[in-house]
């Protein structure tokens, strides 16, 4: 049985994250003060439970090796670099399950789950005496490029993350979309389908729209706001600000779904909500969406994420003729590397 575990507790509205021992069944402190700078800092739910994961398991790594954190800091560079070498394998083997039959997590994943415990250490240098750690010191030098310009280099000296395996998300196909859409079973479903093809918006920033006031009834656009209070803890990545136009046809579509469930959606302000079941009424969520699809799926053989359609937006509009730096911002995206993995783009395609 797991030693530590990560409790939710709230006051009001905001969620609070912290890590227990169960030895002990006292709060572990510094982990705890840790995640709730994160959640004062903003920091989205998704991530502190992400972050808190991260922590919980390099805790119950610590408890196998009989260590405690400061002692792990004053390890000298080559012993700590090989304790999170063997902390990286230790995740890789799945000894962090609670049950063995869960799927074993990919390096990028098990490299995230150590990125998240450096900046926990970071966290802990500048909260109490603890040394930082040697394997994250920066190195520095200067020099000068072809044409003479000064650079400052600069690198950690921890490289033994995983390689980490190439990620290989196709678009959906439009063919697959239509069959997705005939065999939706209510027309929320088909509307959340076309929205999230038609905007190339992420399923949390669609799931985070409020009819109220992010929808321009005249103009037939929809746009992306950054707010932390949804009732459903959808929210906009990087607080990035965005519109999107849809078709004409899709916005009739959309102020039909507003009639039909307007008995539902009269009671508050999010676009997409339950309509059956215990929750009726209630925002719909990340999860609903995703098992909503999982039955798609089982009908129909088409399998599809709300990812997927956020590809098929992109691809479509380089067919169409967009530009790539008008498609990276459309997507949101800070880096245009990022938006050509997104495309089905060839070197020659590129230059």
């Amino acid at each position: 049985m797991a030693r530590y575990a990560v409790e939710h507790i709230w006051e009001g509205k905001q969620e609070y994250f912290l890590i227990r021992d169960h030895q002990s069944w006292q709060m572990v402190l510094f982990p705890s003060k840790y995640l709730t700078h994160l959640i004062r800092a903003n920091r989205s739910p998704n991530t502190v439970g992400r972050r808190a994961k991260s922590i919980r398991f390099y805790l119950e790594y610590l408890d196998e090796k009989k260590m405690e954190l400061s002692q792990v800091a004053e390890l000298e560079f080559q012993e700590q670099y090989e304790h999170y070498v063997g902390f990286l394998h230790w995740l890789k083997a799945g000894n962090h399950l609670h049950e063995k039959k869960e799927k074993l997590p990919s390096n990028k994943t098990c490299n995230a789950y150590l990125k998240d415990v450096f900046r926990f250490f970071c966290f802990l240098e500048l909260e109490s005496d603890m040394e930082r750690l040697k394997v994250l010191y920066y190195d520095s030098f200067t020099t000068h490029d072809s044409i003479g310009v000064k650079r400052k280099l600069r690198f950690r000296s921890f490289n033994g993350y995983l390689k980490e395996e190439e990620r290989n998300v196709r678009p959906a196909e439009h063919q697959e979309i239509l069959e997705l859409l005939k065999q939706c079973t209510n027309c929320r479903d088909q509307l959340l389908i076309m929205l999230l093809a038609e905007t190339g918006y992420r399923i949390g920033e669609i799931l985070g729209v409020d009819y109220t006031r992010d929808i321009d009834y005249e103009r037939h656009t929809i746009r992306v706001f950054f707010r932390d209070d949804n009732e459903n803890k959808a929210r906009a990545k990087n607080a990035a600000y965005r519109r999107s136009k849809v078709s004409d046809a899709t916005f009739q579509f959309l102020l039909f779904y507003l009639s039909k469930y307007r008995e539902f959606l009269q009671h508050q302000p999010m676009l997409f909500v339950n309509i059956e079941g215990e929750t009726k009424g209630k925002a719909l969520q990340v999860d609903a969406v995703y098992r909503m699809l999982e039955r798609m799926e089982k009908k129909t053989g088409i399998h599809t994420t709300p990812h997927m359609l956020r590809r098929y937006f992109g691809n479509m509009r380089r067919d169409a003729g967009w530009p790539l730096e008008m498609i990276s911002e459309a997507y949101g995206h800070k880096h245009i590397d990022t938006t050509i993995k997104y495309l089905n783009l060839v070197d020659d395609q590129l230059m």
